[in-house]
């Protein structure tokens, strides 16, 4: 059985436009995206200092269909295995449906075992789940320049 974080939404948007959402990260994950992430080998990079850092590259991408990316390198500094995020896939599965697209999102790795999956899939609940849809149904996300930095915080406070 795969318990990796999932998520699951349908859209009323083509698969193509879904396509070209996700690929487009900056929209609706990361504004401080550095990097390309268009296509297969791209390779791309995020960082907030002192809480994570991730390097990622685009593995697979079938328009209209899936879209993968590897986590090449990882730092989760808030956790003791920092390099939890190494070696995970992200996977958007995307298919047509009558009422639009289908995402599933899934976080290969991130597993309820890991120590940063409550933080970890807080945010992606956040920005795969609500973030990606929401610019596919009104045509604006809310990517952050800092995603980690509230969840940290607040585990901060709450270890205190």
């Amino acid at each position: 059985m795969n318990d990796s974080y999932t998520t699951t939404f349908t859209v009323p948007s083509t698969a193509a436009e879904v396509t070209d959402a996700i690929t487009d990260p900056r929209a609706w994950w990361m504004t401080d995206i550095a990097g390309d992430t268009r296509q297969v080998g791209d390779e791309f990079s995020f960082e907030v200092p002192g809480v994570h850092y991730s390097r990622l590259r685009v593995t697979d991408l079938i328009p209209g269909e899936l879209v993968v990316w590897e986590v090449v390198d990882g730092k989760v500094q808030f956790v003791a295995d920092q390099d939890e995020w190494t070696g995970t896939r992200i996977r958007f599965a995307i298919s047509s449906t009558d009422d639009g697209t289908t995402v599933r999102f899934t976080h290969e790795g991130l597993r309820p075992a890991v120590e940063c999956y409550d933080a970890c899939s807080g945010a992606w609940n956040l920005y795969a789940g609500a973030s990606l849809r929401d610019l596919l149904v009104t045509g604006t996300g809310q990517p952050s320049s800092n995603p980690d930095e509230v969840t940290f915080q607040e585990n901060a406070r709450t270890s205190r």
